[in-house]
């Protein structure tokens, strides 16, 4: 877990003080692997939560969602069809359902801790 929050923390670090800027016309497209790369995030944080973290899946799955993510969108811009919406959708019903289980997991452990003191 430690790993995870120093990752996030040095992921901020350079993303705020390294200048870095992407062309007008790939900001859809790395929005939308951003959103994919959020989700798997998510996910990851929610089974671990469950106890069946593992970190292959973890990985396959987060580089696997946002390339897919991107290229389906990049093949809807070329064909004229806002496909990115579909991702837009999924990803973002995915991630309220994982921060939703990961808030009850959250819940119901500081629930359970409280009652132990209690005692």
């Amino acid at each position: 877990m430690i790993i995870a929050i120093l990752g996030i923390i040095l992921g901020i670090f350079i993303g705020l003080y390294i200048p870095f800027e992407f062309a007008t016309i790939s900001s859809l497209y790395i929005s939308v692997g951003i959103l994919a790369a959020i989700d798997s995030i998510l996910g990851a944080l929610r089974s671990s939560f469950e106890d069946k973290f593992d970190s292959v899946i973890f990985v396959t799955g987060f580089v696997v969602n946002a390339v897919l993510a991107i290229a389906l969108s990049y093949l809807g811009d070329k064909l004229g069809v806002p496909i990115y919406y579909a991702a837009i959708f999924v990803f973002g019903t995915r991630l309220f359902n994982n921060i939703g289980s990961i808030r009850h997991y959250s819940i119901d452990r500081f629930r359970a801790k409280s009652r132990e003191k209690h005692k």
